[in-house]
């Protein structure tokens, strides 16, 4: 097959190129295991890669798609964002002492005021993040710092981003259910099944369209949910599953998440109340 040289990088210039360019990368053992075997994946990969400005092997290093939502690692993102022509300045630390502990970032864009974003351990609490078994227990200070980059970054350079969320934000949304529709309504289709109940009382696979008809119905549905759940661990869990929908809800109706929010940590303490009550 044929392969222009751009530079010193391998970039295939046909889609039929690409599609045999993503062959060879996928039959190899140096590219990330997720990506091995799995042509299709590599495609989109180099794609979104091309996209941001990364070259082939970097948009494989460096792209991935966790838990259903295209990423990019935060080092290759603020990498990104520095090279940005407007990019003047990049500042980020972790400051406070013990529970007062904050992430933060501050961006200066040419010809704008700095902006910063902090994250603090009350915000991950809030989040139902601090204390998560993974990054948070290992790295806690490290992870602050990261959600505070991931937010200052996406919100003053958008353009280099391109819509990519950092992996390690991804890494903390719940996986979305795949969709699928039937192409061929006209053939006769077996009548589905009754759903089994899930484990845990959701709000809704489609928590926007929801919430839209209904805020006060999506909120009194919340708590209803919430109200059940008899341990924090099951209310952790309850609310990590449904991450994303807290997410899109927060967009429109702050107010009544940061509520919601509250509620719920006011709810695992009284659990625990209860529980150190009972022990006794």
């Amino acid at each position: 097959m044929s392969m222009t040289l751009h530079k010193t990088a391998l970039e295939p210039a046909t889609l039929s190129e690409a599609m045999r360019f993503a062959d060879v990368l996928a039959g190899s053992t140096m590219v990330p295991r997720d990506f091995q075997g799995k042509p299709a994946n590599v495609l989109v990969a180099l794609q979104w890669g091309r996209e941001v400005g990364l070259g082939p092997l970097q948009a494989l290093q460096n792209i991935a798609v966790i838990n259903g939502r295209p990423s990019i690692w935060g080092d290759s993102a603020i990498a990104l964002v520095r090279a940005h022509p407007d990019c003047a300045s990049i500042q980020e630390g972790v400051d406070g002492e013990g529970e007062a502990r904050h992430g933060w970032c501050e961006v200066t864009r040419r010809g704008e005021k700095p902006q910063r974003r902090t994250f603090s351990i009350a915000d991950a609490k809030r989040a139902l993040l601090w204390g998560k078994s993974g990054p948070w227990t290992q790295y806690p200070d490290r992870m602050l710092q990261m959600r505070a980059r991931s937010f200052a970054i996406r919100d003053v350079f958008p353009d280099a981003l391109r819509g990519l969320i950092t992996g390690e934000e991804a890494q903390d949304l719940p996986a979305e259910p795949r969709r699928v529709e039937n192409l061929a309504p006209s053939a006769p289709v077996a009548p589905a099944p009754e759903p089994e109940a899930p484990a845990l009382p959701l709000i809704g696979p489609d928590a926007k369209e929801y919430f839209i008809r209904s805020p006060a119905a999506w909120q009194k549905a919340a708590l209803k949910a919430m109200g059940a759940m008899e341990s924090p661990e099951a209310l952790r869990e309850w609310a990590n599953a449904n991450a994303a929908a807290f997410e899109a809800v927060e967009m429109h109706h702050p107010a009544m998440v940061e509520e919601m929010r509250a509620a719920i940590t006011d709810r695992v303490a009284e659990m625990a109340e209860q529980s150190e009550g009972t022990s006794e």
